[in-house]
């Protein structure tokens, strides 16, 4: 077996930013900030978007450090006013209301799934048995979403000051379809956009 190229995984080499590194945060945070407007308004206040899709690729693609710091840079983005959130919203008001624990967690999305490719790709150097690279990914991915409905209905149930029904039946049951059918698509998806940004960058 090859050893594959990992540009991504060895980012911030003694914590210095290359100029790649900087277009490729700032890219994954445009993006960000575009797909949270491709958003299904729900009755609970709690829109279903695209940002759950392209927060975990860019921890696969540009490495968990690089993805988590283009998440934080989409959040401050948010904080400070411009309109990146969902509908076109900004403001510390947006992170600090219903969904704010959602979108504060978010971090956590691109972390495990960087944290899940790289670790998987060391399982299927070590045992030569290239399944277990996607069931360590698609491990990770499941634990972030996890992490993530977690840290939002419990936000949400402090903001709306509502029960654990109403808050699963607002922000997790509606969801579940979608978050299977996403974290299939970065599972599948993320490994082959990171191949093709690695071989761009070594050739």
């Amino acid at each position: 077996m090859t050893k594959e190229k990992n540009y991504s995984d060895n980012e911030l080499t003694k914590g210095k930013l290359t100029t790649v590194d900087i277009c490729e945060i700032a890219a994954f945070a445009a993006i960000m900030a575009v797909l949270a407007q491709i958003s299904i308004p729900m009755p609970s206040g709690v829109p279903m978007t695209l940002q759950t899709l392209i927060i975990p690729l860019a921890g696969i693609v540009i490495g968990r450090k690089k993805g988590t710091i283009a998440t934080l840079l989409y959040l401050l983005m948010g904080a400070v006013g411009i309109p990146v959130f969902a509908s076109f919203q900004g403001g510390l008001g947006i992170l600090l209301g219903m969904t704010g624990g959602f979108l504060i967690s978010f971090p956590v999305l691109s972390y495990t799934a960087g944290l899940g490719h790289k670790l998987g790709i060391k399982m299927r150097t070590s045992s030569s048995k290239p399944a277990l690279y996607y069931v360590t990914l698609t491990a990770a991915l499941i634990i972030g979403a996890v992490i993530n409905y977690a840290f939002g209905t419990v936000w949400f149930m402090i903001i709306a000051k509502a029960d654990l029904a109403y808050s699963l039946a607002a922000c997790v049951i509606p969801f579940i379809p979608t978050s299977i059918l996403k974290i299939a698509i970065v599972a599948i998806v993320g490994p082959e956009l990171k191949k093709r940004l690695d071989r761009v960058l070594f050739h």
